[in-house]
């Protein structure tokens, strides 16, 4: 029986991500292993290793993960070894090195490189040498934006170098909303009818950059009727919360931390707003467009690859409460306009769904099977 190994730092990246390809090589009647940190259900998987793989490149946890990761692949004999998030990518990478000899071919999915356009220089110091080196060992290094992929062909070494878009948002759970069922969620929810809803998904912290959506909040409170949803879990301990409070508008900016509903917070919406600084292809934006929301983005690599601007969205400066606030606001108040980029949206996301990613990366996995 043929055999594949995925590797992540976290069991919840391949719970929300990777189970369609779980699903796929089971089907194809393959062992599906995974090794990973954490206990979340996975479907499809036939055996699982917990490793204490931790984000920081830091921790001395890492060194024993690799210890035992590098023994669960000499003693499995792998056929295929498809690694994801950074220090996944690390360990999984230099623990199968001598496996490729025996024929194990190794994958890496980059979910953006940390050396992108703009980036400091001291992440081009640290990180590009380390993934120049790396992919003297990947068969296959799998990219998620055009940015990236131009990187990986030109400056780096892997074997054979992909584009596929990305992850796959869920298409079974987020899709627009009749009228009906949106007035049934708000009501569900506790909004107004007349109040306009704008959310952004992501956990608080200095990255996801939710300070310029608090300050551009300050800007159009007055003006609108609206809230601000921020939905994901505070790794920021409480500034943004403190923010909104100083800023006089923790009436209209709701934290409501980790939630399990975010298909039901977005068809109960009308604008996702994304502020972050750095992004691969982010799956949150994905699942607000399928939910025909148009889009207010920062200016990063991640968000213009979904977006085109002024066509389905508008992207603007990271740096600029009022240019983000004239966006929303110019969005919120123009229904032709709101009209035009939802339609827009709805379209230019079709490609992003899990069904047309499988069968991207099928033809990725094709190339080593």
């Amino acid at each position: 029986m043929k055999k594949i190994l995925f590797v992540a730092t976290v069991s919840e990246h391949f719970y929300y991500f990777h189970l369609p390809v779980f699903k796929y090589f089971h089907d194809m009647g393959w062992q599906v292993e995974a090794a990973c940190h954490g206990d979340l259900p996975l479907e499809y998987c036939d055996k699982r290793y917990e490793l204490p793989i931790r984000r920081s490149p830091f921790s001395k946890d890492n060194i024993i993960a690799f210890k035992q990761l590098k023994k669960i692949i000499k003693d499995n004999h792998y056929d295929i070894i498809h690694c994801h998030t950074p220090m996944g990518g690390v360990l999984a990478r230099l623990a199968a090195s001598g496996e490729r000899a025996n024929g194990t071919k190794v994958l890496y999915t980059a979910h953006g490189f940390h050396f992108y356009k703009g980036a400091p220089f001291i992440n081009k110091l640290i990180y590009y040498p380390i993934e120049y080196m790396l992919s003297f060992i990947t068969d296959g290094l799998i990219t998620i934006n055009h940015e990236d992929f131009y990187n990986a062909e030109k400056h780096l070494k892997a074997k054979k170098v992909f584009l596929v878009n990305g992850v796959g948002y869920n298409s079974d759970r987020f899709s627009p909303a009749l009228q009906s069922e949106k007035t049934l969620l708000r009501n569900e929810l506790g909004f107004s009818p007349d109040e306009k809803i704008l959310i952004y998904v992501a956990e608080l912290n200095e990255n996801k950059n939710q300070a310029l959506l608090i300050e551009a909040a300050a800007m159009l409170k007055g003006k609108i009727n609206f809230k601000l949803l921020l939905a994901g879990k505070d790794n920021y301990n409480g500034k943004y919360q403190a923010l909104a409070a100083n800023l006089g508008v923790s009436d209209v900016v709701l934290f409501l931390g980790h939630r399990n509903d975010i298909d039901k917070l977005l068809k109960a919406s009308d604008l996702a707003v994304c502020s972050s600084l750095r992004e691969g292809l982010p799956v949150n934006v994905m699942e607000a467009m399928a939910c025909g929301l148009p889009v207010v983005l920062t200016d990063n690599r991640g968000h213009r690859e979904l977006v085109k601007n002024g066509v389905n969205g508008f992207i603007v400066n990271p740096k600029s409460a009022n240019e983000t606030a004239d966006a929303v606001y110019r969005l919120l108040t123009d229904n032709k306009l709101y009209s035009e980029f939802s339609d827009a949206t709805l379209s230019a996301v079709k490609k992003y769904s899990k069904e047309y990613v499988i069968e991207e990366l099928k033809e990725v996995y094709k190339q080593f099977i």
